[in-house]
């Protein structure tokens, strides 16, 4: 039996587009931008975003502490009192094609625990956010259990602001095999073009959780992989685009931004984020100094230059950017 997913009318819609070489409304094109801003807050999340301007973020990525008491900023008297704070202001201040992705896990205990539960229930009751997809982070590594099955996923929850919400899928495809490959171009619903430029990853995506001694490391106790980040930031926003990270703690967020030339603002109430922002890039800079001895060619990173703020004022960071931008028009 045929799958029906590939015959609803919008699929067919955005094939037939696709066979047409014309665009979907929410497409858009990167900047090719001279220069990032990568701005740092150290302050209360809720209060910052206050400030934030209505329709300008293209992508807010955030992983927020859920009431286990891993240290003081995750401890909380009633938590979805606290998460609907931040909850409220993310559709305001989010643009037209704007994305949202929080992080979480289902471990819901009691009322004063937090989870996606929470999570979710509120923004579909209490906010006009529209769920797009769960995409489950798999890993193979982590704690064994003995009185439940040993956890080996989390998930993060991408909403959108309206149906023309931005979405790349071409960078971030996955290379088919070959064999794979073979069996893709004799399928007829597929478009050739699109077997050759790889297949989506789908909503299960098996990234490496990272260990103790992982040299990716920064000190942060809930960092998460570069590449995690990574596939987030390319497919839900373009070039030259804010991403937000108000719960922002390892900083990994503003290293992906840079390395793929989107701007980023990173909000944190604790000061360390600097130090493993530094971190990062030094681990970024081991990184390419071993690959270009291996390759022994260019050492030149392919990013874009930056520019670090701490502390700046909001307008001056929104007056960078938008000097940035408009320069490379």
């Amino acid at each position: 039996m045929a799958n029906k997913s590939h015959f609803n009318s919008g699929l067919k819609s955005l094939n037939q587009q696709k066979r047409d070489g014309s665009k979907h409304s929410s497409s858009m094109d990167g900047i090719d931008v001279e220069k990032t801003i990568q701005a740092f807050f150290i302050e209360d999340a809720i209060q910052f975003l206050k400030k934030v301007p209505d329709n300008s973020i293209q992508l807010i990525l955030v992983d927020p502490p859920y009431n286990l008491d891993l240290d003081y900023w995750d401890t909380f008297e009633n938590y979805l009192e606290w998460a609907r704070q931040w909850l409220d202001e993310i559709y305001r201040i989010l643009s037209p094609t704007g994305n949202c992705v929080v992080f979480g896990g289902f471990q819901y205990q009691d009322l004063k625990k937090g989870d996606l539960l929470e999570i979710l229930h509120y923004t579909r009751h209490s906010t006009d956010l529209r769920f797009t997809n769960l995409v489950i982070w798999y890993y193979k590594n982590g704690m064994t259990a003995y009185r439940y099955f040993a956890n080996r996923h989390e998930e993060a929850v991408w909403f959108s602001k309206t149906k023309k919400y931005y979405f790349d899928l071409d960078s971030v495809r996955v290379p088919y095999s070959e064999e794979q490959k073979k069996h893709a171009l004799r399928d007829k619903r597929l478009i050739p073009e699109n077997v050759e430029k790889g297949k989506n990853p789908t909503n299960v995506w098996e990234i490496g959780r990272l260990n103790g001694n992982a040299k990716e490391r920064v000190g942060h106790p809930t960092q998460k992989p570069v590449e995690l980040i990574r596939r987030f930031v390319k497919s839900l926003s373009y070039e030259g685009s804010i991403v937000l990270d108000f719960f922002a703690g390892s900083g990994t967020t503003s290293r992906v931004c840079l390395e793929e030339n989107r701007h980023s603002i990173m909000v944190d109430s604790d000061d360390s984020i600097l130090e493993y922002f530094e971190k990062h890039l030094q681990n970024k800079a081991e990184l390419e100094q071993k690959a270009a001895s291996k390759k022994k060619g260019d050492s030149t990173p392919k990013h874009k230059p930056f520019e670090q703020f701490i502390n700046p004022s909001l307008d001056e960071v929104y007056e960078s950017i938008n000097q940035i931008n408009n320069s490379a028009k």
